[in-house]
């Protein structure tokens, strides 16, 4: 039997990348369905309690208080479904041009209340930046992945700073990721992208563990996508990810409307990229 060929290997190795890819897309959709059941339960009881509260009432204007919840809440939950639905849903797997703001408020949204149950406080800064030539389904990952291992570098609580801008010089859309957790040594830093390496210990509380798999994985995406992936830390004070993506062109920015936006409770939003105090 003849050897396999450079070409054949390397068709391998593509496909093993996409299978393993795949697989941890499933894993984290497993791990979002308990926060996801929990957020409904939550959306749920609101209906339910203004519902009854709303049966009880005979003057028109706490009658209509009611509604205007219940319909708060049916609209968060709609938002919740989006989500889950964009998370899951097979894109093409081609770049287009997309609206990372909407990336980052989706990916809130997924994981408010893991956020929220951490004690982990969210603040962003969004710019109005250009779309990216990105493919939305693998840089949500990509940005869930960095944000789970923000959150588990602050055990005890913290704060998550996410930041996106646009470098006109260069002609890339920034979204930087960072933490005031642990931090990781200056003998560690080098080698985090490389595959199987990890500086977790095993599962967290939340049952979340380190396979070493998840930065390499998002290294490779970001660089299908012909952009960079950069990492600082100090041990500590904490560790930023900025990821640089290529700015589709000739497309303006979109409108950022903060108020239609629905902040979560452990999320503070700026509509400009000022730098936390």
């Amino acid at each position: 039997m003849p050897a396999p060929t450079v070409a054949e290997l390397e068709a391998k190795i593509a496909q093993l990348e996409q299978q393993l890819c795949q697989a941890q897309k499933l894993t984290a959709l497993g791990e979002l369905a308990s926060t996801v059941t929990h957020e409904f339960n939550n959306v749920l009881m609101t209906i339910v309690n203004y519902a009854k509260l709303g049966l009880r009432q005979r003057d028109e204007e706490s009658r209509t208080k009611s509604f205007e919840k219940i319909l708060a809440a049916g609209n968060r939950a709609a938002k919740i479904t989006n989500g889950v639905l964009g998370f899951a849903r097979n894109r093409a797997p081609g770049f287009e041009p997309t609206d990372l703001a909407r990336i980052v408020d989706d990916t809130l949204l997924l994981l408010e209340r893991e956020l929220t149950k951490y004690r982990v406080k969210v603040d962003c800064y969004v710019a109005a930046v250009p779309p990216a030539m990105a493919n939305g389904n693998q840089i949500q990952q990509v940005l869930m992945n960095l944000m789970i291992n923000a959150r588990q570098a602050m055990p005890n609580g913290g704060r998550i700073t996410i930041r996106l801008s646009y470098d006109a010089e260069a002609g890339t859309v920034d979204l930087m990721v960072r933490d005031n957790g642990s931090g990781i040594s200056a003998d560690k830093l080098p080698h985090i992208f490389d595959p199987f390496f990890t500086t977790k210990t095993g599962p967290d509380a939340s049952g979340k563990g380190g396979t070493g798999l998840g930065l390499s994985m998002c290294r490779n995406v970001i660089e299908a996508h012909h952009g960079r992936i950069r990492v600082e830390s100090t041990v500590g004070k904490g560790t930023a990810f900025t990821i640089k993506l290529p700015a589709a062109k000739n497309v303006p920015p979109p409108v950022i409307d903060m108020a239609a936006a629905t902040p979560a409770s452990a999320i503070t939003s700026f509509a400009t990229p000022v730098e936390p105090a």
